[in-house]
């Protein structure tokens, strides 16, 4: 399976298909945790084109122009398809221009990279009917057409239908004034311009600005015109930017760092999947420090959110160290669970998540389930009824429908009650329908990934799986054991554009081929 060993087995795949083996390395994974303690995250374009243009002092630029340069589709774009192109391809392609207005480099075919972006970006704005919900995007785009159009190349580009520039405004008028703003707006403040307000705004201890890149390049070198920033935390950001880079060897990723996120989520899929593994008690103290009053967040610089509080107190059960979900109760809308207070919209796997993590501390202290079983209740009556026709769920935090229909049927199918059977049984039976030929599955293509979700909707939770469930889930743990490149999934999660918690991922391809190994 991992292309480290690279010691083909009978069956075509890698020795790593074993149950020793896998257990070995879920054991390495957790290590590398403890190693890399800011988390593991895929480079980002739009992170690294903004970084581009923000920080051309910055180590790594050269070698950030050449990654935009070779991240290029043929049609001139960056980026998934649905939508997803757009927020890269306008970062890339005005960080492209910036770079050719400066004089660097191959000016030339910096201009021919950045003309073909921009005449992706027509079709991809005026046909951008439905965007994703990715976080910030009514900031973002606007922010990014009016930097694009500033270089005056032809005919300005148009907004997408139904977008304007409201909430921009209202945004950089609020930095302007000197207030202190949201917690959640400092990981997009690279959209609050060249303006000098933000006064408010300091670095945290390890020197980012709302756990970015872009952020954090913009607070210093726009929002700090002329170095006005106090010496000691402009010398924390530069140290914080220097590092990011110099680690990814100049290109960076959008969100960093995600320790409670990446510690909770790993240890939670390969717990769920049975997967023996010991886990360092510094590692599980750390996580239990992490959860205050009201939640943890995803890693320094972000607001807490129900998401992270949620996987961080299932791993925390199922590892036996059950902590009081009160914290969650911040979240509590009185008919769901919002992912932060005065959150857009609303996510069933953060719901799902959340039944998780009150029904694993349920099970662990019985006398609980009087103050949290009608809450549960209702988390539950509230995903069944976002359950797709076909079976399925959709999400705001994943573009890979996947990931929220496993959330929702372990959730449902594990302490939903036996009412739920059947919706469990749905989701089974559209991840059936929608295996491809080769055993895998995906959204647009075949990924390991996605694939490994499938593969736990059909043996973990809920009803007993039948033989049907059983043989396709094989094949997906065949396709699994050829996959020879662990350390580069294509992204699927969403922030201001796609990114992948590589770390993460690999836990739940672990997970996947373990309960196939144990449980067929």
């Amino acid at each position: 399976m991992n292309g480290e060993t690279g010691v083909l087995d009978d069956r075509g795949g890698t020795a790593a298909g074993t149950a020793g083996d896998l257990a070995r390395q879920a054991g390495d994974l957790v290590a590398e945790l403890m190693a890399k303690p800011w988390g593991q995250v895929s480079p980002s374009v739009y992170e690294t084109g903004r970084l581009v243009t923000l920080a051309p002092w910055l180590v790594g630029h050269r070698e950030r122009v050449a990654y935009l340069l070779a991240r290029q589709r043929a049609d001139g774009s960056w980026g998934a398809p649905d939508g997803y192109a757009l927020v890269p391809t306008l970062s890339a392609t005005e960080a492209l221009l910036a770079a050719a207005a400066r004089g660097e480099g191959d000016t030339a075919r910096l201009r021919q990279a950045a003309e073909a972006g921009l005449r992706a970006l027509r079709p991809l704005l005026e046909q951008a009917s439905e965007l994703p919900d990715t976080p910030a995007i009514e900031l973002i785009v606007p922010s990014l057409v009016a930097l694009v159009n500033e270089h005056g190349l032809g005919e300005p580009l148009p907004l997408p239908a139904g977008m304007d520039t409201t909430r921009l405004g209202l945004v950089r008028r609020l930095l302007e004034s000197g207030g202190e703003p949201p917690q959640k707006l400092l990981h997009v403040l690279e959209v609050a311009g060249g303006g000098t307000g933000a006064a408010a705004v300091r670095p945290t201890a390890i020197g980012t600005v709302g756990a970015s890149p872009a952020a954090t390049a913009a607070w210093l070198e726009r929002l700090w015109p002329g170095g006005a920033a106090p010496a000691d935390s402009a010398d924390s950001a530069r140290r914080h930017l220097e590092a990011v880079a110099t680690r990814y060897g100049g290109p960076v990723p959008v969100g960093l760092p995600i320790t409670v996120f990446e510690r909770g989520w790993v240890l939670s899929w390969l717990a769920r999947a049975g997967v023996p593994v010991d886990v360092p008690p510094e590692m599980t103290a750390d996580l239990r420090a992490a959860i205050g009053p009201h939640g943890t967040p995803a890693g320094a610089g972000l607001p807490a959110d129900a998401d992270t509080t949620s996987v961080a107190l299932y791993a925390l059960a199922l590892l036996g160290m059950p902590c009081e979900p009160e914290p969650l109760s911040v979240f509590d809308t009185g008919r769901h669970f919002c992912t932060w207070q005065g959150e857009d919209g609303r996510s069933v796997s953060v719901n799902a998540h959340v039944l998780d993590a009150l029904g694993a501390y349920v099970r662990a202290r019985p006398a609980a389930r009087e103050a949290y079983g009608p809450v549960m209740e209702r988390v539950a009556g509230w995903l069944a009824a976002g359950q797709g026709p076909d079976g399925s769920w959709s999400d705001r935090w994943h573009a890979s429908p996947y990931y929220a229909t496993l959330s929702c049927a372990l959730a449902l199918g594990e302490f939903g009650g036996p009412g739920y059977a059947p919706a469990v049984l749905a989701a089974r039976e559209w991840v059936l329908t929608t295996q491809r030929d080769d055993g895998s599955w995906g959204r647009w293509t075949g990924m390991p990934e996605e694939t490994a979700y499938a593969v736990q909707t059909l043996l973990l939770g809920g009803p007993t799986p039948d033989n049907r469930h059983k043989e396709a889930a094989l094949r997906g743990a065949a396709f699994l054991r050829q996959v020879d490149d662990f350390s580069d999934y294509p992204p699927l999660w969403h922030d201001k554009d796609l990114y992948s918690p590589t770390a993460i991922v690999r836990a739940a391809v672990l997970a996947a081929l373990y309960v196939t190994e144990t449980r067929i």
